[in-house]
């Protein structure tokens, strides 16, 4: 089995040798690596300021991989795992170029982020295909939305005998634009789902290796749920886990994908958001912070890691939301007295919503059945009473910029209502004032000079005014 990996001298004008330096291999010595029943070499052929090739070889025992326990996966004793590209590989990379793979360069971190022309020749890819997808397609399906050009051409069963027709297998060949760890990162994510099988057991921990190599790019891939269904060899638990934290990302949800959709910024209007209030905390001082409905925690990692932020509090009414929440910002593994996380209902009374600095409440006032607001109100704005609140919600005028929203003609299928800028003037400043607080309005996004911008920000300020009863 044989990966040969070629980058030649990018734009920025670094000589192309210097891949060597991020595969930490230096090119004038064959790298062995033995595990169990694989032995691999790498080697670069080709080392010069124009072009660095690399070469990956797997020399593989069939029936040591049967003696090992694997044989209900890796078939008979004579089988194909010596010769095509399949999970065996991509352990492989893993191994051999684990600091390339992790994105890191001790020697020369500015090459971390160079976008290399790259070409990637696999002579044989085992490639079953999908929904009636030949083997071709179904590659073009997975590597084309990454940016890279396709050529794959089937490998006859006998080329002496041409009747006998195609072989499963395909001579691959990836041409593309990538920094080193994008790169490895996508082969280490889809050679096994493009064999569709592994050579040994998927469990839980296969999840995170996963979400970890494909975390910047798989959430947003159109075949997402395709490649984690194979990933993970169908288990429906680990799918089913796997994809409810993909959709956690920035874009995976329907009102993400929808206000994406249009959105002509870098930025996803839901970073912009998440920085907008960051910047209204930092300003005002707080130090106490409440997330207020947090979600999957977004906002809550994000002030993690800005020391000023010493006491953290995130509540939903979601127990699963909370689950989502504690995995992303990994309290099962590190215990941080900063953060505080339990399950809680915005219209019923909560002590543990008093003594904060700023409760933050961000997309979420919409998600509320209008006859409820009064009682969220009175439970933020009165028992909680934290010195500031910051309220985030859309701007209903600004929705004539989606080409397609919901059937009920909102950013997401479980708003109960989208107000106007005026609509959320009066009820902020109705709110304010029976509650003793001063507010002002921010815009988030790129604004439009007739419909403003998509999302709307208030920061209510308590006065010193006698607060109503």
């Amino acid at each position: 089995m044989i990966l040969t990996l070629t980058a030649r001298r990018p734009a920025s004008g670094v000589p192309a040798g210097d891949l060597g330096f991020l595969l930490h291999k230096h090119p004038d010595r064959v790298h062995v690596a033995e595990h169990g029943a694989v032995t691999t070499h790498v080697l670069a052929p080709v080392s010069t300021p124009q072009e660095h090739q690399v070469a990956v070889v797997l020399d593989v025992d069939p029936v040591a991989l049967v003696r090992a326990g694997t044989g209900a996966l890796a078939g008979d004793h004579v089988n194909d795992r010596p010769y095509a590209a399949s999970s065996l590989l991509s352990v492989a990379l893993g191994r051999v170029f684990a600091t390339a793979l992790a994105g890191r360069c001790t020697a020369r971190p500015e090459l971390v982020d160079v976008r290399w022309p790259l070409q990637v020749h696999l002579p044989a890819v085992p490639c079953a295909g999908e929904r009636g997808a030949g083997g071709a397609e179904l590659v073009r399906r997975l590597f084309g939305p990454l940016g890279w050009t396709v050529e794959a051409t089937a490998v006859p069963l006998d080329e002496t005998v041409p009747s006998w027709g195609d072989s499963p297998y395909l001579d691959l060949e990836l041409s593309g634009e990538l920094r080193l760890a994008d790169a490895l990162a996508q082969l280490y994510v889809l050679l096994p789902v493009l064999d569709d099988a592994k050579h040994y057991w998927v469990g839980q921990a296969e999840v995170e290796k996963l979400l970890r190599r494909g975390g910047s790019w798989l959430a947003a891939h159109p075949e997402r749920d395709l490649i984690t269904r194979r990933y993970l060899r169908y288990s429906r638990p680990l799918v089913a886990d796997a994809l409810d934290r993909l959709r956690e990302a920035e874009g995976a949800d329907p009102e993400a994908a929808q206000e994406a959709e249009t959105t002509t910024a870098s930025t996803p209007l839901a970073v912009q958001r998440r920085e907008a209030v960051l910047a209204v905390l930092r300003e005002v001082g707080a130090a106490r912070v409440a997330d207020l409905g947090c979600g999957q925690g977004q906002l809550l990692a994000a002030l993690l890691t800005d020391a000023r932020f010493t006491a953290l509090t995130g509540t939903d009414v979601s127990v699963r939301a909370l689950q989502q929440t504690a995995r992303r910002l990994h309290l099962d593994e590190r215990h941080d007295e900063r953060v505080t996380l339990f399950q809680s209902s915005l219209t019923y009374r909560d002590e543990r919503l008093r003594g904060y600095d700023a409760a933050v409440l961000t997309e979420v006032v919409e998600h509320v059945d209008p006859p409820r607001l009064p009682a969220l109100e009175r439970v933020v704005f009165g028992e909680a009473a934290p010195t500031h609140v910051l309220v985030t919600t859309p701007n209903a005028e600004y929705n004539v910029h989606y080409p397609s929203l919901g059937e009920n003609g909102f950013r997401h299928p479980d708003h109960r209502f989208e107000w106007t800028r005026a609509q959320f003037a009066d009820w902020a400043g109705r709110v304010g004032q029976r509650y003793g607080y001063a507010v002002r309005f921010l815009g988030v996004g790129e604004t439009d000079p007739v419909t403003g911008a998509p999302t709307q920000l208030a920061v209510f300020s308590r006065t010193d005014a006698e607060v109503a009863a």
